[in-house]
């Protein structure tokens, strides 16, 4: 893991969370404190709908607990990895609250397939009054 983004994962003494991305194909890796608000926020879905009993299954069934080693590195599980389709290259996206974990493949194609459909989709309200 890279030095800047170590800190957001040194209050929760290196703890952290890897779980699967339930719409893409990329790992989601959150500080321990903060998977466990939303652990609590998905475990409170309702029981009997099926779309909430999915998401608890795959983000609550796949979530791994993780430390950082000495050199900052994370081993990421075999099934995860398999979801993620993980190889040699991986990119780490930061997202706020989480980190993304990526193949360096399906970010590629991921990044392209945003940029070409950017034009198509309209800008949600919350986002026009944002200026970059």
């Amino acid at each position: 893991m890279p030095t800047r983004h170590r800190a957001a994962f040194a209050a929760d003494e290196g703890q952290m969370v890897l779980t699967i991305d339930t719409e893409e194909r990329c790992l989601l890796l959150y500080p321990f404190a903060t998977w466990l608000v939303i652990e609590r926020q998905i475990d409170n879905l309702p029981s009997f709908n099926k779309t909430a009993t999915r998401i608890k299954r795959m983000l609550i069934g796949h979530a791994t607990e993780m430390a950082l080693d000495a050199a900052g590195r994370i081993l990421v599980p075999a099934e995860l990895r398999g979801h993620a389709e993980l190889d040699k290259e991986v990119v780490l996206v930061g997202q706020g609250k989480k980190l993304e974990l990526w193949s360096q493949a399906n970010w590629t194609l991921q990044t392209e397939v945003f940029l070409s459909a950017a034009d198509d989709e309209s800008l949600p309200a919350a986002l026009e009054s944002i200026s970059l």
